[in-house]
């Protein structure tokens, strides 16, 4: 028997990231953007004077609560894992080699039918 050698050690788990801490990076995100908008808010009604820049901080203003949800979401689920399937550490023999433990001829089947039983004493 050979082993196969990998360059990685193989994870004992692949899941994602913990709910809490996957919950605090969307938290942390959103907060960021919603900070951004109060700054734009402010830059609108007290910059003067009034121009072009000003219909752009109040774009800001009023669209980044829609992008600060989209983009906390999406962010969280491009960072996680993706699950990895395990990985074969003892190579199979080839094909016409034998094995150290002979096979059964004809694989054991096991079936079970049910059937309904009528009550005797219903006459």
């Amino acid at each position: 028997m050979t082993v196969k050698s990998s360059a990685k050690p193989q994870p004992a788990t692949s899941l994602p990231r913990a709910p809490k801490e996957d919950a605090g990076k969307r938290s942390t995100t959103y907060l960021v953007m919603m900070a951004i908008r109060l700054v734009c808010l402010g830059l609108v009604l007290f910059v003067t004077p009034y121009s072009w820049y000003t219909w752009v901080f109040a774009a800001m203003a009023i669209f980044l609560p829609y992008l600060a949800v989209v983009i906390a979401n999406v962010s969280a689920d491009m960072t996680a894992p993706t699950a990895l399937g395990p990985e074969r550490m003892i190579e199979a023999p080839a094909p016409g080699q034998t094995s150290a433990s002979p096979s059964p001829a004809a694989p054991q089947v096991i079936r079970i039918d049910e059937s309904r039983q009528e009550d005797a004493g219903d006459d």
